[in-house]
């Protein structure tokens, strides 16, 4: 049995892309990163057209990456090809997108567990819904966090950008 050292930053963890390509989120140092879980078939889902303007705007010193899910509802479509063409087709998705994967309960993504035990000035527990955003840092540190209702081109976000 061997240990695994805590992780100190987002930059400690990897995903796999939707189409199946491994990203280490440290290749990203030095741009702030939001990471969101995403859904096809939310009431929220029409955040995916501010998502994609606030990829657009300020895409030269922000990563923006969209983590599929289904923890809420199921509302996550099936594949990873669904959900591709999915956001390519009806909002012209062109921000990153990992492979569907579990940001709460027992199966919850390794990256996930860490985000939402970080202290930020905002809030800390368990994702509660579909579209929750969290803004790090230039360095890998979690700034903030923001629910589901806050709108992606929002002052609150923006501001921090």
């Amino acid at each position: 049995m061997f240990f695994t050292p805590p992780a100190k930053s987002v930059y400690d963890f990897s995903l796999k892309t939707i189409d199946g390509k491994d990203v280490k989120l440290s290749s990203f140092k030095g741009k702030k990163i939001m990471i969101v879980n995403t859904a096809s078939k939310c009431g929220y889902t029409p955040q995916y057209e501010d998502l994609e303007k606030l990829h657009k705007q300020y895409g030269k010193k922000l990563v923006l990456i969209g983590f599929p899910a289904g923890n809420f509802g199921g509302q996550e479509l099936a594949t990873n090809s669904e959900i591709q063409d999915f956001c390519k087709k009806n909002f012209g998705v062109t921000f990153l997108l990992s492979e569907k994967t579990s940001v709460k309960g027992e199966d919850i993504n390794p990256l996930f567990q860490y985000l939402t035990t970080q202290q930020n000035p905002d809030f800390t527990g368990d994702i509660k819904w579909n579209f929750e955003k969290f803004l790090i840092n230039e360095k890998g540190q979690l700034v903030h966090r923001f629910r589901s209702a806050t709108k992606p081109m929002d002052e609150s976000i923006t501001k921090n950008l």
